[in-house]
């Protein structure tokens, strides 16, 4: 059951991000914080077909995360969600067309490394 909410965190939490992303890119930068604006943003965003499935997604991962620390020790739950940050890295390369450098893959690598022994 632990592996399966720890697939339930990493996988709809990084769609979430990559799907955001691509929302708020479509969406146009956040220039103006006045409160008719901010209205207009989030009217904007609710259409977004992205952000629409991002954010049910990242509750998803939201609602497994508490799952998994009602059975799970924090320091093994909380480091393992990290893995994201790889699959991310990965997929903002592949399907976002990011420049990654070498540092950002050094980077992953290691905390992928850490979230390994973690869960040995």
């Amino acid at each position: 059951m632990k592996w399966l909410l720890m697939a339930l965190i990493v996988i709809p939490g990084t769609v979430a991000d990559l799907l955001n992303t691509m929302g708020m890119k479509r969406n146009g930068e956040v220039c103006d914080f006045r409160p008719s604006s901010i209205f207009r943003l989030i009217a904007s965003l609710a259409r977004n077909p992205y952000v629409a499935v991002g954010v049910p997604a990242m509750a998803v991962s939201f609602f497994a995360l508490m799952a998994l620390l009602s059975v799970a020790n924090l320091s093994v739950a909380v480091p393992v969600t990290a893995f994201s940050y790889v699959l991310e890295t990965v997929l903002a390369k592949y399907i976002l067309k990011e420049r990654i450098g070498w540092q950002r893959w050094v980077g992953a690598s290691l905390v992928g490394c850490g979230v390994l022994l973690v869960a040995i």
